[in-house]
């Protein structure tokens, strides 16, 4: 399948790819991760759904930040720019993020949200987490890119993924892609004066949060947050599966995901 190019209106580029017809889900990837990721949700989208997936910016083959950029602006320009809104969005880890800004950001362009394992914007992390990610953030530091992605592949959060072979093959490819841009520059990327943690009630998009029964207890704790505080939003866990839960358990997330998207099809827009 061919990749295209959408160029943002700051002269950022992101790689692109769009499949099927009928109403828009596009898909966000996680951290140190890109668009591929998504290969065993693609077919079972695209048989349905208009389905769209992208690298954020810094990410895969998408260009690195230059100067002050938003990743909701990202997103709305290639949905304007492929007459995709309002969308089904979806996003995993950091995609989850970025989903859930996207949609406080910009409530008339999403139909649905699913959030899979999905980071939050002013969360508290661990100490434990803290301590993991210090010797990835010191090799990139030092400008060692090699041991940062080494590091970053072995990190425990990847531990439930690295039992089975072929998704840790894919994802040792998707973080030999990987710049590491993020962890070894500060971010120009502009942030909102309220992070979404604080603002959870006013999330008006029908929210499903799916969460890998063996994630990190950091994923845990957002997972609940997210479901006790979004208005409406359901929990599922998948059993047996970690934070990669959309490669390591696709066929219990691609239905729940399915269930929720043709749920909320034909909804009009707000």
């Amino acid at each position: 399948m061919t990749a295209l190019t959408f160029r943002c209106a700051d002269g950022g580029e992101l790689r692109y790819s769009v499949a099927g017809a009928g109403e828009p889900v596009v898909l966000i990837h996680g951290l140190g991760l890109d668009a591929d990721m998504w290969d065993a949700q693609w077919p079972a989208l695209q048989r349905e759904f208009r389905a769209i997936r992208y690298d954020v910016r810094g990410f895969g083959a998408s260009s690195i930040p230059a100067g002050p950029y938003s990743n909701s602006e990202d997103l709305l320009g290639l949905l304007d720019f492929l007459d995709a809104r309002p969308a089904h969005v979806v996003g995993l880890s950091m995609g989850g993020r970025l989903a859930l800004r996207f949609a406080l950001d910009q409530p008339n362009a999403v139909k649905s949200l699913t959030l899979i394992d999905p980071a939050l914007e002013g969360f508290s992390w661990s100490e434990a987490w803290a301590r993991q990610m210090a010797p990835i953030l010191a090799a990139a530091g030092a400008g060692d890119v090699h041991a940062a992605r080494r590091l970053w592949l072995a990190h425990e959060l990847f531990a439930p993924a690295r039992r089975d072979a072929q998704v840790a093959a894919a994802l040792a490819a998707m973080v030999d892609r990987y710049s590491v841009w993020h962890w070894c520059n500060t971010d120009p990327v502009r942030r909102s004066a309220s992070p979404a943690i604080k603002c959870l009630a006013s999330v008006s998009s029908p929210t499903l949060v799916i969460l890998g029964e063996l994630d990190l207890p950091d994923f845990k704790e957002i997972a609940q947050r997210l479901a006790g505080e979004i208005p409406g939003a359901v929990l599922h866990t998948v059993a047996g599966a970690g934070h990669m839960a959309s490669m390591e358990a696709p066929a219990a997330v691609n239905d729940l995901l399915l269930a929720h998207v043709r749920a909320n099809s034909g909804r009009k827009e707000r």
